[in-house]
């Protein structure tokens, strides 16, 4: 039997057990694993500078550094995701539709978990605890996969959560850490149909080309954010430019940042210099333009078909002028990743058109494309955010990790 074969076989029999767990149960423990992450924050602290060195001794980034930093703040942030995902409805056993037939059939639709989750993610290790909690929540039973960067800080994180499951009398293999992290070992994952209900990774688009070309389990495509801004030829300037400062320096390692500027030709000579004065005074951003952009942009550099399909997670930003809002749209329909989009205007029509022609999974009027996050919209924590259109889209929460099963009533009925 091999590795995966043997978390499978653990994972399918812990799922056995957890459908059994009813929410006030699953409730208490996760707030037990909330207490427990704050208790253990020295531990994982430690753990975590481990990576943090052997990074630093590979030459990472510092912004990719930032992705996989640890600190209290963090920890307790984390903490309270937990916390948060236990105070939310467990969708598990909900009745979604429920109706008697011609037959006198009592038809009842109820959601019901996955089932056996696996999930490969990089760099982030708080998406190791997200991830349990919402799988746990919804009584699904979850295999995690980090990269090797992180592999102490997911190891710890996942040791303190499988302790607290067992000392709740829970089958400990409710989640399980991939410590083999080869390729090959990923790749069987991708491929343990006899095991894995669903795959959802997280990551870089070098990941989710990997999966959709070797998984055989049917996976949920997520994370790749190559987001862009519209800038029209009626947006408020100085709104715009706060707008795009946010979007891309915030935090320029994560999937909702802005990585492609788009601006209306009637506004980029007030806007684009405007926008280069303000970032220059916050945090530079190297700006990769067309020629008609780099008239108004004498430090930018021309951009290469590649930068404007490219989610740079950097302080990188491709510049696109169109001289339509339809241009607009069609341009970003054509190099989006259909994660996040914006367009910063006062035309309400504008508005309107822009959001239901642009085809990615969160379309803004005015604010920051930041905010696509599953906290922020109230799902609690996020196991991900989808940029495909089957069972889920955008940020997923726990409805997003069900399925729904028929349960069917009858007096003795036979069909004719």
């Amino acid at each position: 039997m091999t590795y995966v074969e043997q978390l499978g076989k653990g994972a399918k029999q812990a799922s056995l057990g957890l459908k059994q767990i009813g929410t006030a149960r699953k409730n208490t423990i996760l707030r037990n694993v909330a207490q427990a992450l704050i208790e253990q924050t020295a531990y994982i602290l430690e753990e975590n500078a481990r990576d943090l060195a052997k990074a630093k001794e590979n030459g990472i980034s510092d912004i990719m550094a930032d992705r996989l930093r640890l600190d209290a703040d963090r920890i307790a942030d984390m903490a309270e995701g937990v916390r948060q995902v236990a105070d939310l409805a467990d969708p598990i056993g909900q009745v979604v539709r429920g109706y008697t037939n011609l037959d006198g059939l009592k038809i009842l639709q109820k959601r019901v978990p996955l089932g056996v989750i696996a999930m490969i993610f990089e760099s982030r290790p708080n998406v190791s605890v997200d991830a349990f909690s919402l799988a746990f929540k919804t009584s699904n039973v979850i295999i995690l996969r980090g990269g090797r960067d992180a592999i102490a800080s997911n190891t710890a994180l996942v040791k303190v959560i499988r302790q607290t499951l067992a000392e709740a009398g829970i089958d400990k293999n409710a989640v399980q850490l991939v410590e083999d992290t080869s390729h090959a070992v990923a790749e069987e994952l991708m491929q343990a149909v006899d095991y894995i209900d669903v795959l959802i990774p997280r990551g870089s688009a070098r990941l989710i080309q990997s999966v959709k070309a070797k998984a055989k389990v049917p996976f949920i495509e997520t994370g790749v954010g190559n987001v862009h801004i519209y800038v029209d030829e009626f947006a408020d300037l100085d709104m715009a430019a706060d707008i795009v400062l946010n979007a891309k320096t915030q935090r320029p390692s994560v999937c909702n940042a802005a990585e492609s500027l788009v601006v209306h030709s009637s506004v980029a000579q007030d806007f684009l210099p405007k926008l280069a004065d303000k970032l220059q005074k916050v945090q530079p951003v190297e700006l990769r333009a067309d020629a008609r952009a780099q008239a108004y942009l004498p430090q930018s550099l021309p951009a290469s078909e590649d930068d404007y399909a490219t989610e740079f997670l950097d302080y990188i930003m491709s510049v696109k002028t169109v001289d339509s809002l339809q241009e607009a749209i069609d341009w970003i329909n054509t190099y989006s990743s259909h994660h996040s989009e914006a367009i910063i205007t006062k035309d309400l029509v504008h508005a309107e058109h822009f959001q239901d022609q642009v085809d990615s999974a969160a379309v803004y009027v005015n604010a920051s494309t930041r905010f696509t996050d599953g906290f922020v919209f109230g799902l609690g924590a996020e196991i991900g955010i989808s940029t495909q259109k089957m069972h889920a889209r955008g940020p997923m929460g726990l409805e997003a990790l069900t399925s729904t099963k028929f349960y069917i009533n009858g007096e003795g009925q036979i069909r004719q």
